[in-house]
């Protein structure tokens, strides 16, 4: 962890782990978990980037087939990544739902699912394992949701010892809309913040947080907010998601109460888009 005086907080900073983000834990710990059998039949994942190439690595990692379906507009670059730690891409869908479809078709291959496996939700828990080992009075943890993977396995392995602070996108709000729900519901999503906008959230994830977490939305603007700063000040080249909690409590829509750590969970982003977002005032 690193530190800001400026907000007064922790950064998590998880845009280091192997394939830049977090989703390498859950990944690993997913497919370390696989049977001999399973093994032998390969595994598909459905991902917008970073599941995508944390599963493919983790694949890579332990002699695994893997096939990753995307869509039609994902980032050429994490495509590309994807491709490099050596999965198959499918890019036929059209949209995110189009793509969830076709890879549950894939019946004969492990699906590992990005927010709604338990194996992988406990991998991310990790992240709050080493908080708690390097903060032991951690009082609130402040990170980025899209379906609610992480935040689940932050949830289940602070066990209440802290407070937890869900950030979204105000234009992607499919764990907020899932939790007012009671279910997972489908959502439109429009933001910038492409690795917080899957078209709803997890069942499993959404059962582990309800009650069990305070929810904050940002805005488009006050997320580049936060990317420009932890870049400038924090030397943290992020992407959007990764800077979604920072940018709420850069905002002041956090109540910093005690020890307070920021996740700043990945660095994957086309450069061009970081370009943009970094030369605006």
């Amino acid at each position: 962890m690193l530190t800001s005086a400026t907000l007064g907080v922790h950064l998590k900073a998880e845009l280091f782990q192997k394939t830049g983000s977090f989703k390498a834990r859950g990944a690993l710990n997913r497919i370390a978990a696989l049977t001999p059998d399973e093994r032998r039949r390969g595994v598909v994942t459905w991902s917008a980037g970073n599941h995508a190439q944390a599963v493919a690595w983790a694949a890579a990692q332990e002699g695994v087939d893997c096939l990753v379906v995307m869509w039609e507009s994902a980032s050429p670059l994490k495509v590309e990544a994807t491709r490099g730690y050596g999965a198959t891409v499918d890019l036929s869908s059209p949209d995110p739902s189009a793509a969830y479809e076709r890879a549950r078709a894939e019946a004969d291959r492990i699906f590992v699912h990005p927010h709604d496996d338990p194996w992988v939700i406990a991998g991310h828990g990790t992240l709050a394992l080493e908080i708690v080992e390097d903060l032991p009075d951690v009082a609130t943890v402040v990170v980025g949701v899209g379906g609610g993977g992480l935040v689940s396995g932050i949830v289940t392995a602070l066990e209440g010892r802290a407070r937890v602070v869900a950030v979204e996108p105000e234009q992607s709000q499919a764990f907020r809309a899932g939790l007012e729900a009671g279910r997972s519901v489908p959502v439109e999503t429009s933001t910038i913040a492409d690795g917080l906008a899957p078209p709803f959230a997890g069942e499993l994830a959404l059962q582990i947080c309800r009650g069990k977490v305070d929810s904050v939305l940002v805005s488009e603007a006050e997320i580049a907010d936060g990317m420009r700063f932890l870049y400038a000040r924090a030397k943290l080249a992020c992407e959007p998601a990764g800077a979604a909690a920072t940018a709420a409590v850069l905002a002041g829509k956090v109540d910093l109460a005690g020890p307070t750590v920021v996740v700043v969970s990945g660095g994957n982003v086309v450069p061009r888009q970081a370009a943009a977002i970094l030369a605006e005032r």
